[in-house]
C-alpha cells in the first residue's frame, strides 16, 4: 500500500462527495418570505429547548415545514414554539420557511417525578397548545420526525379528533387530527393541574387517557363530497406508517390507507436526520433526500469543509515529517521499570487508536448527509490510523483493520437486493462471525509489534550520537 496512493484517492473521494452535497435547495426557498396566505386548516408542529437534541429537531423541523410547502398543502404551516427558542431560529422559521411561529410557555409537567418518566419528554405537553389554535377549523398536529410522501389534506375532513394505532391498544400522537377549541384546552390544562392519570408522563399518555374510547371509534374515511365529518375517529394505518414495519420487509405492505407519511418512533439517537443511522435503518436516506430537496446542508457544510482540509494536512504532515515522528525515543529505564513501561507503551497505543475512530465520528456534524457522514469519518479514522502506525511503529494493515470493517458493514447493510429484513439481518451476522478472527488477528499483531519495538529498543533510549536505520521505519505491515 503507497502512502501517496492512499493521500490521493482519500482526498479525491471525499471532496467528489463533498462537491455533490453542495446542490443547494431549490430556488423557490431562496426566495420565501415571511408573508403567507391564511388558511381555514392547519398543519403544526412544536418545539422547545431543554434537550441536548435541539438542534436536531429544529433542523427536522424546518425540513417538516418545507417538504409540506412543497406538496402545495391547502394549510397554514405553523410551529408552536416555547419562548426560549432562539431569535434566529424563529426568524428562519418565518422569513426561510414560511411558517407561522406561535410563541407560548411551557406546560409544567407534573408528572416528572414518576418512575417511569424519560426526561427528554418532559416539555412534550406542550403539544396540548394545539387545541388553542382556535383560527382554524382543524389542525393536524404533528411530530418533526414525520416524512410526508404526499398530500393528505383530506385529513382536514376528520372529526373533533382522530389519531392511528401504530400500537394495536394505543393510539400514537406523532400525527393527529384535532379540531381547535378554548373549552377542550382549558379542560387539558386543568387535568394537567390536578394529576390526570398519565403512563408515561408525556403526550402520548396524557392524550390516550384525555380519548380513552377511540379505539372503539370507526375508521376514518373521507367523504367524496368534500364535507366534514362530526366525532371521533380512527385513521388508517396508512398515515402513519411505523419505519419498523418497512425493515421486516423492506418494503411497505401495509394495506389500510393512502401510505402517506411514514414515522419513526424508535431509539431517539437513530432519527434519520442522523448521518450514522443509514444504512443501520434503511429509510434515513429517503429522509436525507427529502432534506437535500428543501432545506440543503449549507449550515454543516462549511465545517466538513474545514474537516477534510485538516485531514489532508495532517495526511501530508504525516508522509513529510514520518522520519522524525518515527525517531521518537526515551531514555533507557532500569530493568526493574521495564515491565511497567510497556505495559504504559500498550495502554497508549490502545488509547491512541481508539481514540483514531472516536474523533472523527464526535466531530462531525450530525444532521450531515449519510454518504458523507461516513466518507468523512473513514478519512478521519484512517488518518489518525496512520498517525498512531507511524509514531507507535505498528503495522498500518493492521491498525487500518477496524475502518476496512466498518467499510465492509456498510456494503453488508447498504446491500439494495435483499429480499426481506430476516435475510438482511443474517448477512450481517455472517458478516461478523467471519470478521472477528480478522479483528482478533489484527489486535495481536499490534501488539506483537509493540512488544517487538521494546525489545529491540526501539521506544527506549537511543544512545547518543546512534541513528536507526531508515529501512526499520519503512515498513509498513
Amino acid at each position: 500500500m503507497r502512502f501517496d496512493g492512499v493521500l490521493r484517492i482519500s482526498a479525491v473521494l471525499v471532496v467528489v462527495l463533498a462537491a455533490v452535497m453542495v446542490e443547494e435547495s431549490s430556488a423557490e426557498y431562496s426566495k420565501m418570505k415571511t408573508k403567507t396566505m391564511k388558511h381555514r386548516n392547519a398543519y403544526a408542529t412544536m418545539m422547545y429547548m431543554g434537550t441536548p437534541r435541539d438542534y436536531e429537531f429544529y433542523v427536522a423541523t424546518r425540513v417538516l415545514i418545507r417538504s409540506l410547502a412543497k406538496l402545495n398543502v391547502e394549510a397554514d404551516l405553523v410551529v408552536i414554539a416555547s419562548r426560549d427558542v432562539p431569535v434566529r431560529w424563529v426568524r428562519a422559521l418565518k422569513e426561510e420557511d414560511g411558517a407561522k411561529v406561535v410563541s407560548v410557555d411551557n406546560v409544567n409537567n407534573p408528572y416528572r417525578n414518576q418512575s417511569n418518566f424519560d426526561k427528554r419528554f418532559k416539555l412534550t405537553l406542550n403539544k396540548l397548545y394545539a387545541w388553542s389554535l382556535v383560527d382554524y377549523d382543524r389542525v393536524v398536529m404533528l411530530d418533526s420526525d414525520n416524512l410526508f410522501l404526499q398530500k393528505t389534506d383530506e385529513l382536514f375532513q376528520c372529526g373533533q379528533f382522530c389519531a392511528v394505532f401504530i400500537n394495536p391498544c394505543i393510539f400514537h400522537t406523532g400525527l393527529f387530527v384535532l379540531q381547535p377549541s378554548k373549552r377542550v384546552f382549558d379542560d387539558m390544562i386543568n387535568e394537567v393541574r390536578v394529576g390526570r392519570e398519565n403512563p408515561d408522563g408525556a403526550d402520548q399518555g396524557f392524550i390516550g387517557s384525555y380519548f380513552p374510547d377511540l379505539l372503539n371509534q370507526p375508521m376514518f374515511y373521507p367523504p367524496s363530497n368534500g364535507s366534514i365529518l362530526d366525532g371521533n375517529f380512527r385513521l388508517p394505518l396508512g398515515y402513519q406508517m411505523d419505519a419498523t414495519y418497512y425493515y421486516l420487509r423492506l418494503r411497505w405492505s401495509i394495506p389500510c390507507g393512502p401510505n402517506s407519511v411514514i414515522t419513526f418512533p424508535g431509539a431517539p439517537w437513530l432519527k434519520p436526520w442522523y448521518w450514522w443511522s443509514w444504512p443501520v435503518l434503511p429509510l434515513g436516506l429517503q429522509w436525507h433526500e427529502q432534506r437535500r430537496r428543501t432545506l440543503g446542508y449549507g449550515g454543516e457544510l462549511p465545517v466538513v469543509f474545514i474537516q477534510i482540509l485538516l485531514y489532508l494536512g495532517i495526511l501530508a504532515m504525516i508522509r513529510l515529517a514520518r522520519p522524525n515522528l518515527t525517531k521518537l525515543s526515551h531514555r533507557r529505564s532500569e530493568k526493574p521499570a521495564a515491565a511497567s513501561f510497556q505495559f504504559a507503551l500498550k495502554l497508549a497505543a490502545f488509547w491512541s487508536i481508539l481514540a483514531a475512530y472516536a474523533i472523527p465520528f464526535l466531530i462531525i456534524p450530525t444532521t450531515i448527509h449519510p454518504l458523507l457522514g461516513w466518507g468523512l469519518f473513514l478519512l478521519g479514522s484512517s488518518t489518525f490510523s496512520f498517525l498512531a502506525a507511524t509514531v507507535f511503529l505498528l503495522p498500518i494493515l493492521s491498525v487500518l483493520v477496524p475502518s476496512l470493517g466498518i467499510f465492509g458493514v456498510l456494503l453488508v447493510m447498504a446491500f439494495p437486493w435483499y429480499p426481506d429484513g430476516v435475510v438482511r439481518g443474517l448477512c450481517i451476522f455472517v458478516y461478523a462471525f467471519c470478521a472477528a478472527p480478522v479483528v482478533w488477528t489484527a489486535a495481536v499483531r499490534m501488539a506483537a509489534a509493540i512488544r517487538s519495538s521494546i525489545d529491540r529498543d526501539a521506544f527506549l533510549a537511543v544512545k547518543s550520537g546512534e541513528s536507526l536505520s531508515p529501512s526499520r521505519f519503512n515498513k509498513w505491515c
